[in-house]
């Protein structure tokens, strides 16, 4: 009897509590889908107007929300041919040159995997036939490499090639593709695209361009109208790749040269090979209090060239970072803000914002000579002090003796006398500036 009362109870426990907890669930709050902040552009270049090519800019959403925009945005139902096959040409040491440029964007681009490596490496030849891009493939590859953002293939730009490098095999694997890529082979499913990105990202460009195709988790995108036609792939190649030092450490045909400096940044191209010959034991601490300020004595050794790979170094991945340096520790200041004497002390500064989408690196030219002057700092000149002149005393008139003169009548002056019977100057004398 108490046995099936008990079971009973169990039963009806078993279906009257979590019905009560379905019913009395809290309402969870609908987070509405997030939309790029700025309205995305969607204007046809006409044949007249060469299509800017801009930095990528990724618009602020979370992956979820950035796939459902990359959903919404139709593939085009024009035609897809496909691209013409390229073939290499100029001497042996630009084409290998060439090959390494390819290989590299490739492998750091799609890893390693062979579709996305062919979708990679036709991208890049469609833009080497394109007017608006470079006409050497290393040229397009490291398009904008010399600043620290605004390149158009991330890798080349975000330290990726100084954090790993491709195993050999991959790296063998990679440049066999890029050497067929370059003498022939076609990846038809491309098309003529010239722009590709992750299914997670929204770049600010994609809206204004034809969608064709996706592979894997990659969607690649042309031009539309004419710019995105096989009659805009029209430029020769010029063959005669650069060397590129950020391949040094991958290419033995990259040694040996490197790319002239950034007007805008003051930053070497060559600046990766440098900051990997910086030990990581020259790299300092921050001031205490704020990570992102380095107030430095320059170690000894290191040249006044490789002050930016230092800095670079030193700065890290810190989107912010203030970098000043010294030569001489008896002028560096522990702490921010510095006097007017140490600050016209120091050696080197370099200033990373990237909100702002600057990067800065300066000398002092009275202590290490640059090649140009945009490369030093500015000297304030000081301000000499001020001296007020100092009057001279004037002698008080003696008291008039006899009747007041009347009001408004105009009367001669008369000389005050003094002791001695000399007449007092009428004015005061007159004084130099700064003069005691």
């Amino acid at each position: 009897m108490w046995l099936r009362l008990v079971l009973g109870i169990v039963a009806l426990a078993a279906l009257v509590v979590p019905t009560l907890l379905v019913i009395n669930a809290p309402t969870m709050p609908h987070r509405a889908r997030r939309v790029p902040p700025v309205a995305l552009p969607n204007r046809v270049v006409p044949k007249e107007e060469l299509p800017p090519v801009e930095p990528v800019a990724i618009a602020d959403l979370a992956p979820e929300d950035a796939r459902a925009f990359n959903a919404s945005i139709p593939f085009s139902t024009d035609p897809n041919p496909a691209a013409r096959p390229f073939h290499l040409v100029g001497a042996v040491d630009s084409q290998e040159r060439a090959v390494d440029c390819l290989a590299a964007a490739e492998v750091y681009e799609a890893g390693d995997d062979a579709l996305g490596e062919r979708a990679v490496a036709q991208v890049i030849l469609n833009r080497v036939r394109h007017p608006a891009f470079p006409k050497t493939v290393c040229g397009v590859v490291f398009q904008g490499s010399e600043r620290s953002t605004g390149c158009q293939f991330t890798f080349s730009c975000d330290g990726a090639m100084l954090r790993w490098s491709p195993t050999p095999v991959a790296w063998a694997r990679a440049r066999e593709i890029a050497k067929m890529a370059l003498h022939g082979a076609v990846f038809r499913p491309v098309g003529h695209a010239t722009h590709y990105h992750t299914d997670w990202v929204v770049p600010y460009w994609s809206a204004s361009l034809d969608k064709i195709v996706a592979l894997h988790t990659h969607l690649f995108f042309r031009w539309a109208g004419w710019w995105g036609t096989p009659p805009a792939f029209n430029r020769g190649y010029v063959a005669d790749e650069p060397k590129v030092a950020l391949l040094g450490k991958l290419s033995p045909a990259h040694l040996g040269e490197a790319l002239p400096v950034d007007e805008a940044s003051n930053l070497p191209a060559d600046l990766a090979t440098r900051m990997a010959a910086i030990p990581a034991s020259a790299v300092p601490a921050p001031v205490t209090g704020d990570p992102n300020v380095f107030l430095i004595l320059l170690p000894k050794g290191v040249t006044a060239e490789n002050f930016p790979a230092l800095a670079m170094k030193t700065c890290g991945e810190r989107p912010y970072c203030k970098f000043m340096a010294w030569s001489d520790p008896a002028k560096r200041p522990p702490r921010l803000p510095p006097t007017g004497e140490q600050a016209a002390a120091m050696s080197f500064s370099y200033l990373r914002d990237d909100t702002a989408k600057y990067a800065k690196a300066l000398w002092n030219c009275e202590q290490f000579a640059r090649p140009v002057l945009t490369q030093c700092m500015r000297r304030a000149v000081p301000l000499q002090p001020f001296a007020s002149p100092t009057p001279t005393p004037v002698a008080t008139p003696a008291p008039a003796t006899g009747p007041s003169p009347l009001d408004g009548v105009r009367r001669k002056p008369v000389p005050a006398q003094n002791k001695a019977g000399a007449a007092a100057p009428a004015t005061p004398a007159s004084s130099t500036p700064g003069s005691d």
